[in-house]
């Protein structure tokens, strides 16, 4: 079941899958608008995000984003 993220205010939007393969490659999507990848793996692929998530947020954090 989807919800609100916080902030968010008006209708829910449409939510897809962050994690795409291709060619046997596993990417993720992120909303700057890049696709990250290729990963060996979706394990790969769902850690890098991680990383990836903590990475903004130390952006955000210091105000260069």
């Amino acid at each position: 079941m989807h919800r609100q993220r916080n902030g968010e205010q008006g209708p829910i939007p449409i939510r897809s899958g962050r994690f795409f393969n291709i060619d046997s490659s596993w990417y993720f999507a992120c909303r700057e608008g890049q696709n990250q990848g290729p990963f060996s793996s979706r394990n790969e692929a769902e850690a890098a995000l991680s990383l990836y998530i903590m990475g903004m947020n130390t952006l955000d954090r210091y105000g260069y984003r």
